[in-house]
């Protein structure tokens, strides 16, 4: 269970004064540090408009209570592939998305963009 996210920065700019004609999201999970109760799960989370219009950037880290055995499978599956487990990256990717929306809210409106309005939640499938 999310108990807490936290903004360590935040980077925003206008590049150009045209009208966004397109914005692209990316979210990237840097770290993932496991303690008996809890996870600390740092990330980097951008919305970029597209042709060089601006970008929103902001790092920050989640904090989630879990239970000992999800807290191992985290643990182990970071060590051996620098990677949530499937189950849980769906959680946490789309936690990062409702934090970066809201609070890119709030960033683009002092740099007079649009404000990165959150997409729809993510659905994680395996490759087969």
């Amino acid at each position: 269970m999310i108990v807490g996210n936290r903004i360590t920065k935040i980077e925003a700019a206008r590049e150009k004064q045209e009208p966004r004609k397109g914005l692209n999201f990316k979210i990237n999970v840097k770290d993932a540090k496991v303690t008996a109760k809890s996870v600390e799960v740092t990330y980097e989370y951008s919305a970029i408009y597209t042709e060089d219009v601006g970008y929103i950037k902001m790092e920050g880290v989640i904090t989630a209570e879990e239970d000992k055995k999800l807290l191992d499978e985290i643990k182990k599956e970071w060590a051996d592939k620098q990677r949530l487990p499937q189950s849980y990256a769906e959680i946490i990717l789309n936690a990062i998305n409702y934090f970066g929306g809201v609070n890119g809210v709030l960033a683009a409106r002092v740099v007079n963009l649009s404000p990165p309005i959150v997409p729809p939640r993510f659905s994680l499938t395996k490759k087969e």
